[in-house]
């Protein structure tokens, strides 16, 4: 799930290195980077990178959420930059949004970062020179667990907030994702559940991502939450596949065969869900395809195609 290590080894990549060069030596003079803050917490700043194409923009936005390992780094967001030239080519605005992440913040807060990101960006979508009614979301791993926690969640607003950006929308209209875990329950199959699971957390350095706690307003603390019925609750609540319904925005995934990191499963059962749903959807199971993007080429590159077709 570490999308960081991912990203860094396209350039590498002989499969990858051809398309790339192609679409980077006409899009590096054909994107501006900027830098924003779309929110504050814990007295720190949370910030996203808008990279925007300098001619020809669309005015439609794609969220690329940072978060390998749902690990989020402005060195990662850096090394999206020039991937994100698949999407600045076809005219959109690209914002690489980087989260408080674990293991200081575990997945509930991360779920919340992402909503604020698109909260802000809507809210500001005449500075930002985009349509706020035309956005799309996008990451691989974790960055796609977390897309499509957004991407199914319910539209709900807080309307007395004093804060103006939450008062306005976090829906997307569109998504496209890779290897997305979906389900923290059924891990691989019916009943698998690695919630309470710590010692296969550490394995896999993902334990700050599930430790979830709560505010003590006795003891001005945070607690950590052990009891196994209430971690469970949260599990579900963070698994977007319990929160598909026929409202949801279009989604494209691409699995590989031999993901060895996260279960084919995981894409299966929700894509089953969509079609239950009868939420539209493409799904691509990529022959020998592994927990890396670059085996998911030339498939990766039609993302751009997805979100011209569904953000009309």
């Amino acid at each position: 799930m570490n999308s960081d290590k991912d990203f860094a080894a396209i350039k590498n990549d002989k499969r990858w290195k051809p398309l790339m060069d192609k679409i980077l030596i006409k899009a590096n003079s054909n994107y501006k980077v900027e830098e924003f803050i779309y929110g504050r917490k814990d007295g720190i700043a949370l910030t996203l990178l808008q990279v925007k194409p300098r001619t020809k923009t669309n005015g439609k936005a794609i969220v690329w959420v940072i978060a390998g390992s749902w690990y989020s780094s402005y060195q990662q967001a850096e090394r999206t930059i020039r991937p994100s030239a698949m999407f600045v080519d076809k005219g959109f605005t690209v914002f690489l949004v980087i989260l408080g992440s674990q293991p200081r913040y575990a997945i509930p807060d991360e779920i919340e970062d992402v909503k604020r990101s698109v909260r802000y960006i809507r809210y500001n979508a005449k500075k930002l020179l985009i349509d706020p009614n035309h956005i799309g979301i996008t990451g691989g791993s974790a960055g796609g667990h977390l897309s499509l926690c957004v991407a199914t969640a319910d539209d709900k607003t807080d309307s007395l907030s004093q804060d103006p950006i939450d008062r306005v929308s976090s829906r997307v209209q569109a998504a496209a994702v890779l290897y997305p875990p979906t389900d923290c329950l059924n891990w691989g199959g019916p009943g698998f559940n690695f919630i309470n699971n710590k010692m296969l957390q550490l394995a896999n350095s993902i334990y700050g991502a599930f430790d979830f706690t709560k505010w003590n307003e006795k003891t001005a603390t945070y607690d950590h939450i052990t009891d196994s019925s209430a971690r469970n609750k949260i599990a579900q609540d963070m698994s977007p596949i319990y929160f598909v319904s026929a409202d949801d925005p279009p989604v494209f995934i691409i699995h590989g065969d031999a993901d060895k990191t996260v279960p084919l499963q995981q894409s299966e059962t929700f894509v089953a869900r969509l079609k239950e749903a009868g939420v539209e959807n493409k799904f691509v199971v990529k022959k020998g395809g592994i927990h890396n993007p670059n085996t998911m080429l030339p498939e990766f590159l039609d993302f751009a195609g997805w979100f011209e077709k569904n953000l009309k």
